[in-house]
């Protein structure tokens, strides 16, 4: 009878990794705790004398530039390896946010904030395309929620770490904007030395082509003949759309409504409190379910959770809601990243992880434009309209995901001998 294999733990799963891995997990994590620009960069700009609609202007070109570079990162990532990506991202990031100190004029910052945005992102494909090569598939998920617990642990360390170094710089956006430059060239300097080189990056890959077969080469025009993954990012574009409702059109309901702010802070605190303590505790549960459960239950329970908000809004509603959709975080987060780099091509891992976070982002950045319209329109009766929508990418994925564990081997059974004849 064969045995079942059962994914490794926390612990084993990181110290069994490559050393590469263990590089990408801890640079992720650097390079989010020095992400200060995109927080500060408003304020940095209507101090320097801009108005609030430039400003906003210039943080709707970053995120425009953010959402093509992974694009384009997806690309790299398989053009030129991990390494060379990532260097020149961070490398170029450096330069460039340094450069916004002493760009003369706004139609040159627009630019470089663009650039920024763009050359910015670029790592994050390659990133998460070497952890999908260099990790076994039944470890991916675990990895995977590694990489978001840096991602994560970064995010929430950022604004205080910002806000602390402007402080010391003397109320002086020099210091940060130095702080996340110098942050970004130590994250090329060790993409240099730690991770593998374009061919060394080939030789550790376990899907590589066998007997010296030349390796496959495709385009993103290859990922759109795969019907069932365009089925999976069109559910991922749902979750992008839905998930940012917390950060738009939850605050205009809370001011609406009159319920004190403090509860919705509270909230937003506590969602980043249960991911961080908890996900990678719930994901040695989750990495050995098949992945279309897990998608269908995660976009049930953001259902779940923003059409708890349809309910007469309160401190109770509020808390119940988040945590609904906070558990949807924790249990499909990890599944959703690694899906990708799961079934995909070898030839082609960077192009489907980077259309996957393109797609994610391009939900994000409509999510407010969509959920803004519907809240002007509905009311408060805007959120039974967004758990529906997740409930319908819960079918969707479903249907679309596939089941991404090895199946285990039979056990040979012995050949009878033949009965002799009388």
């Amino acid at each position: 009878m064969a045995t079942q294999n059962k994914s490794a733990g926390i612990w084993t799963t990181f110290a069994e990794s490559p050393m590469a891995v263990k590089a990408v997990l801890g640079g992720v994590f650097v390079n989010k705790v020095g992400g200060f620009l995109n927080i500060f960069l408003v304020l940095y700009l209507t101090a320097q004398g801009y108005s609030a609609g430039q400003a906003a202007t210039a943080l709707g070109v970053y995120g425009v530039g953010s959402v093509i570079g992974v694009l384009i990162g997806g690309a790299l990532a398989d053009r030129l390896g991990a390494r060379n990506s990532t260097v020149l991202s961070m490398a170029g990031s450096a330069a460039l946010i340094a450069a916004l100190l002493y760009l003369p004029n706004y139609a040159l910052l627009i630019v470089a904030i663009a650039l920024v945005g763009a050359v910015g992102q670029v790592y994050r494909p390659a990133s998460a395309t070497l952890l999908s090569e260099l990790t076994d598939d039944d470890r991916q998920v675990m990895i995977f929620a590694m990489y978001r617990f840096g991602l994560n642990l970064g995010t929430t360390a950022a604004p205080l770490i910002g806000f602390g170094l402007y402080q010391f710089g003397g109320d002086s956006y020099h210091l940060l904007f130095w702080g996340e430059a110098v942050v970004a060239g130590a994250y090329a300097v060790l993409a240099h030395f730690a991770l593998p080189s374009k061919a060394e990056e080939k030789g550790l890959r376990s899907d590589a082509a066998a007997d010296g077969a030349p390796a496959a080469t495709g385009s993103y025009a290859d990922v759109f003949k795969d019907r069932r993954y365009l089925a999976f990012l069109f559910v991922v574009f749902i979750n992008g759309l839905v998930y940012v409702q917390y950060m738009v059109t939850l605050p205009l309901d809370v001011a609406q409504s009159g319920v004190p702010i403090f509860w919705y802070t509270f909230a937003v605190a506590l969602n980043g409190a249960v991911v961080i303590l908890f996900e990678l505790v719930v994901t040695k549960t989750t990495q050995n379910l098949p992945a279309k459960m897990v998608v269908a239950t995660t976009f049930v329970l953001l259902g779940l959770g923003v059409a708890a908000y349809g309910l007469p809004l309160g401190p109770t509603v509020i808390i119940i809601g988040t945590l609904l959709w906070t558990l949807a975080e924790i249990i499909g987060g990890p599944v959703v990243f690694s899906y990708p780099g799961l079934i995909a091509p070898p030839h082609l891992k960077g192009r489907y992880i980077g259309s996957f976070q393109f797609v994610f982002g391009l939900g994000s950045a409509a999510g407010p434009i969509i959920g803004g319209f519907l809240f002007l329109q509905l009311g408060h009766s805007v959120w039974p309209v967004l758990g529906a929508l997740a409930f319908v990418g819960a079918v969707i994925g479903y249907v679309a995901t596939k089941d991404t564990r090895k199946k285990d081997e039979p056990a040979e059974v012995p050949a009878e001998e033949p009965v002799p004849q009388s």
